[in-house]
């Protein structure tokens, strides 16, 4: 039967549910009133008196037919940066400042961002005149789902890094700052989490004369990881990262001070991306990089340049999942005695047992017992 409900006119005002999410209305229990009722005291004068409405129509609001939807065409592009609620867009032929509508940031809530960079969204072009910021151009009206993705606990919230990327480059340095295995696995872990493949890159490996820095990298080449031993000043390995970054998207991930804005500069010179120095005492270095920029590459694909990280919270993963982001871990769960074994508790752990043979890098086995502390 054909639907014989009036059709709605655009700009008509109309009664709608309210979403779903939205919560209750709270219970008022007034103890403190309830209590000075037991004594004897009069407290009607101190009550407000409120009336609750009942029924559908309370439970509805008032919208304007047409006020969500996209006035225009609705064009697609690719985020390459964010400049607070302001993105810029590459659809294809030329960049678009562009506002995030209102209601898309309200049903993202749950993300510190509600759009990150990388991010493949539907804009409008607004008309001439009409936009708020004089800066913008068009409104984000969608965002399409996100695959590949490098995530952290930013607070209480998630914060998307980078979107809809291939891979995770972690740039590690020799020396100034000296390597952090335990930064690394972490990337690692996040890489596999976000269904990224980790790649590790160790820059300003010419400061490494006697080969200590280089031996940490053995422990994940035997784990079946690729990894580039490079240096942006002498530019060795400089063409084996740039071959891995041609046609694909990748972000760029490290701590301040490894190198990751002199890799880029090395490998496209034309971007001219500032460049910080590391302090002697500390080996910190300076945050160069800001925010998170998607840069296109002339020998095709994207990358993402993030800003440095000295810390990588990840107790967003379950203590439940841990476990399958260390591949070596992986064959051998179904050999522990319990099988909800935690690998940290239990006598009888075949995880354990492999990390006293040596099979398993104890230094790896610690950051799976700090991440363990950290999760939930």
């Amino acid at each position: 039967m054909p639907d014989e409900r009036p059709r709605k006119s655009k700009g008509e005002k109309v009664r709608v549910p309210f979403r779903r999410n939205r919560s209750p209305k709270k219970r008022d229990k007034d103890w403190t009133g309830r209590g000075r009722d037991a004594e004897g005291h009069d407290v009607e004068a101190a009550r407000i008196e409120s009336v609750v409405p009942k029924g559908d129509i309370s439970r509805q609001r008032t919208i304007i037919v047409g006020e969500e939807r996209p006035a225009g065409e609705v064009h697609r592009g690719v985020v390459v940066a964010m400049r607070g609620l302001y993105a810029n867009v590459d659809d294809g032929t030329k960049m678009v400042a562009c506002t995030i509508r209102r209601i898309l940031r309200t049903r993202l809530i749950d993300d510190r961002g509600a759009i990150a960079v990388g991010d493949r969204v539907g804009f409008v072009i607004e008309p001439q005149g009409a936009a708020k910021n004089k800066e913008t151009e068009g409104v984000i009206e969608s965002v399409e789902p996100r695959t590949g993705q490098l995530q952290r606990l930013a607070g209480r919230r998630v914060q998307t890094i980078a979107a809809n990327v291939d891979q995770a480059i972690i740039v590690s340095s020799a020396g100034q700052p000296q390597p952090k295995p335990h930064l690394i696995d972490r990337y690692i872990i996040s890489a596999h989490a976000g269904q990224m493949k980790p790649v590790i890159c160790m820059n300003k490996i010419d400061l490494d004369s006697d080969g200590f820095a280089s031996e940490k990298l053995v422990r994940y080449e035997h784990l079946g990881y690729r990894v580039l031993r490079v240096s942006a000043t002498t530019g060795r390995g400089i063409d084996t990262l740039r071959e891995s970054l041609k046609d694909r998207t990748s972000v760029i991930a490290g701590q301040s001070g490894v190198g990751k804005s002199s890799l880029l500069n090395a490998i496209q010179p034309g971007l001219k991306l500032r460049i910080g120095e590391v302090h002697g005492q500390t080996e910190k270095g300076t945050h160069t990089t800001t925010t998170a920029v998607m840069l296109r590459l002339d020998i095709g694909g994207y990358v993402v340049d993030t800003p440095g990280i000295r810390s990588f919270d990840l107790s967003l993963i379950s203590r439940d999942e841990l476990e399958a982001y260390f591949v070596e871990f992986v064959p051998l769960v179904e050999k522990c005695r319990y099988p909800s074994c935690t690998h940290v508790y239990e006598e009888e752990c075949a995880i354990k047992d492999a990390v006293g043979r040596g099979e398993i890098h104890p230094d790896r086995y610690a950051t799976y017992l700090a991440l363990f502390e950290e999760s939930s």
